[in-house]
């Protein structure tokens, strides 16, 4: 039998753990989406675009690997509820929010990896100049890779618009709480605050 997962409670502030992975994979990928715009303006074939290739499958890679890892520590450990304060469609846009995010997180990178595995061009990805990924193996083997790979940039594209979309969404809903809402659901997730006390807290703190 699976033990019990453990309860989760109103107003409680998030690990370190996940706030490690939240904050890391937010800035990755920003970093992702600033160099997914800047690398396709740049001199074609230059040596800066190749530079700014594989610094962005890079991180990609990276983005992948820790969206995982985030996926199998929150599976293990519940997240807090959400605040009571929240109405029932508010709580709704929350839970289907962070499902997209998981969803882009880890399918964004992996489109960004089977398209360079089905590219005519088969230029190696090197993680930050140390080794080679290798490519996925069927694509990697088409005997005509064009209109896969170009399908595939095309829906690696449309999932990019969409993660900066869910980006903004978030980023619109984080601010609401803090500026007129003003509710600690910001400060949950920040590394140097702890969350504001619930009242079932300030009452048995005798606060």
């Amino acid at each position: 039998m699976h033990s019990p997962r453990p309860p989760r409670q109103t107003g409680e502030r998030y690990g370190p753990v996940a706030i490690f992975f939240h904050w890391t994979i937010a800035l990755a990928i920003l970093g992702m989406l600033v160099l997914g715009t800047v690398m396709v303006r740049v001199t074609p074939g230059s040596s800066l675009q190749f530079e700014l290739y594989q610094l962005h499958k890079s991180v990609g890679i990276v983005v992948l690997v820790l969206s995982i890892l985030r996926v199998l520590w929150r599976l293990t450990h519940p997240a807090p509820a959400l605040l009571p304060t929240l109405k029932a469609w508010e709580a709704a846009l929350a839970r289907i929010t962070h499902v997209g995010f998981y969803v882009l997180m880890l399918v964004l990178p992996f489109s960004g990896w089977m398209m360079v595995s089905a590219s005519v061009w088969n230029f190696p990805t090197v993680i930050f100049g140390t080794f080679t990924l290798p490519h996925l193996p069927l694509l990697s083997t088409l005997s005509d890779k064009k209109p896969v790979e170009d399908a595939l940039k095309e829906v690696h594209e449309w999932l990019a618009i969409a993660m900066f979309t869910l980006f903004l969404l978030h980023l619109a809903g984080a601010l609401k709480h803090q500026f007129v809402l003003k509710d600690d659901t910001i400060g949950r997730m920040l590394p140097w605050r702890r969350a504001a006390a619930t009242g079932a807290d300030r009452k048995e703190q005798g606060l």
